[in-house]
């Protein structure tokens, strides 16, 4: 029937993140407890914590193989000058999105040039990422009213030897997250400074 709506192409909501382990997680929730409890808001699960690198909303799941060679193309090709370390140690209440985030009080350059890289790549390939000048954060708390009233209790340093793509779902609780794949920096760094049998 010509008339008929054409069934909705399946999609996947995702973005590239810096995706902790549990440990980093941990430390990070155990810091900012305190502030997340005295702002009103509603606390994001400790194993939720991520610094998103670049975000492109929905994609087609005919476009993953695409994106996953993007991926992969840049994780090779990308060398960091130092280890890829984000290091957290201030909060601040985003009023507009009502939301708490933990902050660098200095940018990892490494950090901000491998999400220069993601972005500028995906959008080349056709996607459609979130262009907003990338700054390393991590989100504690939504629907927050107002901001701590107490800091951090002390700074965290996440360090990565790789990225993550990642699947956001809609929940009852809120966003839930799931691991698409993991890519590897490239570590000719590292391996050039090993000493030799």
């Amino acid at each position: 029937m010509s008339g008929a709506a054409q069934p909705r192409e399946p999609s996947r909501r995702l973005f590239f993140a810096l995706w902790p382990d549990e440990a980093a997680r941990g430390a990070l929730a155990q810091a900012t407890r305190a502030a997340v409890g005295a702002c009103g808001g509603r606390a994001v699960p400790a194993q939720s914590l991520h610094a998103t690198l670049a975000f492109l909303g929905s994609v087609p799941e005919r476009r993953l193989g695409e994106l996953a060679e993007i991926a992969r193309g840049i994780a090779g090709a990308f060398v960091p000058e130092s280890p890829l370390v984000v290091r957290f140690e201030a909060l601040a209440h985003w009023v507009g999105p009502k939301i708490l985030v933990a902050l660098c009080a200095a940018e990892s350059r490494a950090a901000h040039s491998l999400a220069d890289a993601l972005k500028h790549a995906t959008r080349a390939a056709g996607f459609a990422p979130d262009l907003k000048p990338f700054h390393a954060h991590v989100t504690l708390g939504r629907k927050v009213a107002r901001a701590p009233a107490v800091p951090m209790t002390h700074a965290v340093s996440w360090t990565f030897d790789g990225f993550a793509l990642i699947e956001s779902r809609t929940a009852a609780h809120g966003s839930a997250y799931s691991v698409v794949q993991s890519y590897l920096l490239d570590r000719r760094e590292k391996t050039h400074s090993q000493p030799q049998n």
